[in-house]
């Protein structure tokens, strides 16, 4: 396959934050002594629009109070950032992607804010070209805007890109961009991430089937 543009997911595809992100929804939640569980969490939460989520957890709170409930969430969230590492492999695909010349770009529905704390936490924020937010945009994941602007920064075809993500509502937003989308085995099932739109399913990224649909091994 013929790979221009390769799109990475932040949140639980690059690094592994769901237990924070979960932490900080509970102490936000617990002020109404209310919380979440993991399943609730995977199914309504991770990676879906501030928008959504919070209608589902504050069903009669007006919308226009919930840009506040997210910032206090995220800043709950970043309170927790410690010393961050990258999910196996990242730094492996990224080095290979640099010596091929082939651009990449972050996608994500997190905040600047947070996206800018974890890239630079693990060192990897030199690598990107473009850092695409959902919430900058009109429409953020499960639409497929947020790749359909990171293609069009990039200046390329869906069908010359890969993506990768760990959220139903970010499988959705790749495959609806037509990207050939890597569904990552982080917190969801084979069945969830498929039926969501993923053609491939990895753990991390030194898996096999990624490196054998690139065609080439990372140059040493």
């Amino acid at each position: 396959m013929d790979i221009s543009a390769l799109l990475f997911d932040l949140d639980g595809t690059l690094i592994d934050t769901d237990e924070l992100h979960l932490n900080a929804y509970n102490q936000l939640l617990a002020r109404w002594d209310r919380s979440m569980d993991i399943g609730y969490y995977k199914a309504n939460v991770m990676g879906f629009p501030d928008d959504m989520i919070f209608a589902g957890l504050f069903p009669d709170t007006p919308s226009a109070q919930y840009a506040a409930l997210a910032a206090q969430k995220e800043a709950l969230f970043r309170a927790q950032l410690g010393e961050t590492f990258p999910v196996p492999g990242v730094l492996r695909i990224l080095d290979y992607a640099k010596r091929c010349s082939i651009p990449v770009a972050v996608v994500t529905n997190a905040p600047r804010e947070n996206a800018t704390a974890m890239l630079e936490g693990m060192g990897i924020a030199h690598f990107f070209d473009a850092v695409v937010i959902g919430g900058e945009l009109a429409r953020g994941k499960p639409d497929p805007l947020p790749y359909l602007t990171a293609l069009e920064i990039l200046a390329v075809d869906a069908s010359r890109a890969l993506a990768f993500e760990d959220s139903l509502a970010g499988v959705r937003s790749a495959a609806a961009a037509g990207i050939h989308t890597f569904g990552m085995l982080a917190g969801l099932q084979e069945a969830q991430l498929r039926e969501a739109g993923a053609r491939s399913i990895i753990r991390d990224f030194n898996d096999a089937e990624l490196w054998g649909l690139i065609g080439s091994r990372a140059p040493s």
